[in-house]
């Protein structure tokens, strides 16, 4: 049975998680965002009570 034969499965998963995890970091580590962030400020907003009509 070669399904119990763990030789080359084991290399070919071994072989896999490193080359996913030397490529996609990289990938996602390099993507830039187009909207800048801005920063908030730090004034409140005047918040009055409301004057329900009933």
């Amino acid at each position: 049975m070669p399904q119990l034969n763990p030789g080359p499965w084991f290399a070919i998963l071994v072989f896999s998680w490193l080359l996913f995890l030397a490529i996609i970091p990289t990938k996602v580590l390099n993507h830039i965002s187009p909207n800048k962030p801005t920063p908030v400020s730090t004034e409140k907003h005047k918040t009055g009570s409301w004057h329900w009509p009933w």
